[in-house]
């Protein structure tokens, strides 16, 4: 099994959502994080200038059989994708063994 965490727009969640359960991923969890991405640029409004440094992201976390990993990642840049500069981030990570508390599944199983 693979853990896979995607750093993301918050403007690209609602599409990589419905990517993602279309291809059979139901089950992720996510939290709204903000970082400190490469671009230094920031912005002027009315005189003032304004920091961009800290980004507002939406973060995933999903938990796939190592059969799926591909599918998931290539579906991930694909509906994450906008071409511009902080489009995020996308880690993988092995996990050793996972349960199901309510039915004491283990393993794969415990992901369906």
């Amino acid at each position: 099994m693979k853990k896979i965490e995607a750093i993301i727009r918050k403007s690209e969640f609602d599409e990589t959502k419905e990517a993602l359960h279309e291809i059979g991923v139901t089950f992720f969890s996510y939290w709204d994080v903000t970082g400190i991405g490469n671009e230094k640029v920031g912005h002027v409004y009315r005189g003032v200038s304004y920091s961009t440094a800290d980004i507002q992201r939406r973060y995933l976390s999903i938990v796939v059989t190592d059969s799926f990993l591909d599918k998931t990642i290539e579906t991930l840049l694909k509906a994450a994708h906008t071409g511009k500069v902080g489009d995020g981030k996308i880690f993988v990570s092995t996990i050793d063994e996972a349960y199901r508390i309510r039915t004491r599944e283990k393993g794969a199983e415990s992901l369906k």
